[in-house]
């Protein structure tokens, strides 16, 4: 028996997905878990007051969490779009808390966050589900990251409708429609994350000389789009048509490093340019300083970049949390991200869910992605 355990089931009737999903929970595991996280998708959305009910009286963790997304993740198969129900259970042998957080616009413009007294300890890993129209993730985790830095945030926003109101997480008993919900395991039980944002840099790496907000208007003292195109008329055929479906920009997390490779990035689309200005848009907020490199986005470097970060991964279960672009859509076939995570980890329990922003920390520090898979890896 283990201590941690995964089942999926594509049965398109409620009562039959529990049947075959805690069944197999129950001959892998040895005794009730601490931790069971459920996802479902949106076909089984009107039943899943009944789903959790049943999961929690058959198996009878001390936290269940769950979220509705398009396709989930169980084992070393995904189930996209389709009737899909994916359990996870996990032994730690200790005290995990679960967690409830909202988030609330105060009279000055900002926010206040409500819940998360258990975190106040300040320490372990959260894994966090979140909806994303309700739910102001950027603000919350970069609040957390000041007032607890020791806690390591990996997770992903619920996304199985496209509006406010039709997603929905779980937190034992109770079903809500927004905010987020969690559990937060602490430093005893180990954890390491792994987040693959799937690019690879093109050209040299640039400096910031002149920027404001999320316009970059000089890189090594030049005009910013003047720079990126002398980078694109470079490349080989391939690798232009490649930047000119979609451009991102890595910002290099730790300036003290000689030289970047996978993971020294946060990587971020390039939104467009100000031919004017001879500026260049960026999808986040671009320090003058900053040491940045443009990057494009491919299956095949997604699956090299995966690769590099699981080679030496040990573990016995894994959360996995991936992009809805992703999956067959970006590989051409189905089951890409959770065989990968699979196979790293021997063949051990595997489980998540398709995401509508991923959360998972680069450089030490958590943000939130788009078109990564973040991975909870637990090695004990």
């Amino acid at each position: 028996m283990s201590a941690f355990a995964s089942a999926l089931s594509e049965h398109p009737l409620a009562t039959q997905a529990v049947g075959e999903t805690v069944g197999s929970i129950l001959e892998q595991l040895d005794g009730p878990p601490d931790l069971v996280t459920l996802f479902v998708t949106a076909p089984h959305r009107g039943a899943l007051e009944d789903i959790a009910r049943a999961v929690r009286q058959l198996l009878n963790p001390r936290v269940l969490v769950g979220a509705t997304a398009v396709s989930v993740v169980g084992g070393a198969r995904e189930v996209e779009g389709d009737p899909g129900v994916a359990l996870f259970a996990a032994r730690f042998g200790v005290e995990i808390e679960p967690i409830r957080l909202e988030a609330f616009a105060a009279p000055d413009g900002q926010f206040m966050i409500a819940g998360g007294n258990g975190l106040a300890d300040g320490r372990g890993t959260l894994l966090l589900l979140a909806d994303p129209f309700s739910f102001p993730v950027t603000e919350v985790i970069e609040h957390l990251a000041d007032a607890v830095p020791d806690i390591t945030i990996i997770g992903g926003m619920a996304s199985a409708a496209a509006q406010a109101g039709g997603n929905v997480l779980l937190l034992d008993d109770e079903r809500f429609t927004d905010g987020a919900v969690g559990v937060l395991l602490p430093p005893t039980v180990p954890v390491r994350t792994v987040v693959s944002q799937g690019c690879r840099p093109i050209g040299q790496p640039m400096v910031v000389t002149r920027s404001e907000r999320n316009m970059i208007y000089e890189l090594a003292g030049q005009p910013a789009l003047d720079r990126l195109m002398t980078q694109i008329d470079a490349l080989d055929p391939d690798t232009r048509s490649l930047a000119a479906r979609g451009l991102h920009l890595g910002i290099v997390i730790d300036e003290s490093r000689d030289h970047f490779g996978p993971g020294d990035f946060l990587v971020r689309a390039v939104m467009g340019a100000d031919r004017e200005a001879r500026a260049v848009a960026v999808g986040d907020a671009v320090e003058v300083g900053r040491t940045v490199q443009f990057q494009v986005r491919d299956a095949a470097s997604a699956d090299d970049d995966l690769a590099a970060l699981l080679a030496d991964a040990t573990g016995r279960g894994a959360l996995l949390f991936t992009c809805n672009g992703r999956g067959t859509q970006l590989f051409g076939a189905p089951h890409h991200d959770a065989a990968a995570v699979a196979e790293a980890i021997g063949g051990g329990a595997v489980a998540g869910m398709f995401c509508a922003g991923e959360l998972g920390p680069v450089g030490g520090r958590t943000f939130l992605h788009g078109f990564t898979a973040s991975v909870a890896i637990f090695d004990s």
